[in-house]
Parts: C-alpha cells; sequence; structure tokens
C-alpha cells in the first residue's frame, strides 16, 4: 500500500491542502509568499502531493511537472522562519483534516514537509541555475 493509499486518497488528500492552504493566506508569515491566493493552489499542490506519495501522476503529466515546481518558488526568497512555519501549518492541516495518525504514517509527512520546504527555500533563493537544489525530479516517498 502507498502512503496516499494509507491517507487516503485524493479526497482526504484535498481535505489536507485546502485546511492547509486557508491557514497559510491567513497567516502574517506566509501570506506574503502566497499573496492574495490563487484558486488553482489547491489543486495543483494536492496532485504534486498525490503523486510524490504514490498516486497518480497527474502533476507531471498535466500540471508542468518538476520543472514548473521549480519555476514556481524561483525568486520567492524564502526566509527560514517562513520555511518553518510552512512546516508547522502542513502538519497541523493533517491533524485538522483527520489524516492517520500511526506514526509510520505521520513520519512521512513530517519529513516531506520538512525536506521539501528545505528545497523550495533554496530553490527561491538561488541566482544561478548552479544553486538551485541538486534535486531534479519528482520526489517520492514510500514507506
Amino acid at each position: 500500500m502507498t502512503i496516499y493509499d494509507h491517507l487516503g486518497g485524493d479526497d482526504a488528500l484535498r481535505r489536507a491542502v485546502d485546511i492547509f492552504y486557508t491557514s497559510v493566506l491567513a497567516d502574517p508569515i506566509l501570506q506574503p509568499l502566497f499573496g492574495s491566493g490563487r484558486p488553482e493552489h489547491v489543486d495543483h499542490l494536492t496532485a504534486f502531493m498525490a503523486e510524490v506519495f504514490g498516486g497518480p501522476a497527474r502533476y507531471t503529466g498535466e500540471l508542468g511537472g518538476f520543472d514548473h515546481i521549480v519555476a514556481t518558488h524561483r525568486g520567492l526568497r524564502i526566509a527560514e522562519p517562513q520555511r518553518q512555519r510552512f512546516v508547522e501549518l502542513m502538519i497541523s492541516a493533517a491533524d485538522k483534516a483527520g489524516l492517520p495518525t500511526d506514526e509510520r504514517f505521520r513520519a512521512a509527512w513530517n519529513s516531506h514537509a520538512e525536506f521539501g520546504s528545505q528545497v523550495a527555500m533554496q530553490n527561491s533563493n538561488a541566482e544561478t541555475d548552479d544553486e538551485l537544489h541538486p534535486l531534479r525530479e519528482m520526489p517520492r516517498w514510500n514507506w
């Protein structure tokens, strides 16, 4: 069973991402990165995370793949307090959405939030392609 299946598939993941995104737009630390919001962001982040956790590869197939997510973060200049707050809100969204609470799942969810936020922060501050994080393809989280 994939992590995607274990967490409850697209409906559960979308619920968590929607909660996360709503909290981001209300958060004074993160809101400047997200502006007034983009309606498609919940769909895109849900598709990205679904693929990372072993679900359908819709992000790669339909939404631009990993190159698109790198380009989206370039120039944002994410700071460490913003990265940390992102992780906190992602963990809180899992709780509020009623995602599984078993240690194995939460370790995967939390490590993805930590790793992904590190990659996004590095890419957001990269002045050149050489300064980008070395990850150049969709990450995959497994048990």
